[in-house]
């Protein structure tokens, strides 16, 4: 499916996506058909993703274009992070640590996240 490049509102970051993780939330919302939150197909799927920063909305100070990124946009509602551009609130990313690439910061937002804090 193709998706046109989004453009980030008020607080939100463009991201380029360069790794998503794939979780049991994954596929279990393929398999539910989107769980009721992501709406009538068709949607893209995905939550946790590494990438670097395109571009800011209004508002935004923490992070500037070329930042790497990691977080878990939108969730439990439709963030689509299997495209390859995505936006989200600039609050729901942190800067990478240097010393992870993408495919391990990807990995992280929701395994690492501690339950009932969002």
């Amino acid at each position: 499916m193709s998706t046109d490049r989004p453009k980030p509102g008020l607080g939100e970051i463009l991201v380029r996506v360069e790794a998503a993780g794939v979780n049991p939330v994954d596929w279990r919302t393929r398999a539910d058909g989107g769980l009721g939150t992501l709406g009538r197909p068709p949607f893209v799927l995905g939550w946790d993703v590494a990438g670097t920063v395109e571009a800011t909305g209004p508002g935004v100070t923490l992070f500037k274009p070329s930042d790497r990124v990691m977080g878990m946009p939108r969730f439990p509602y439709e963030a689509g992070t299997y495209a390859e551009f995505v936006t989200g609130p600039a609050r729901q990313f942190v800067h990478a640590p240097d010393r992870l690439g993408h495919t391990e910061a990807a990995a992280l937002p929701l395994a690492a996240s501690r339950p009932g804090r969002r």
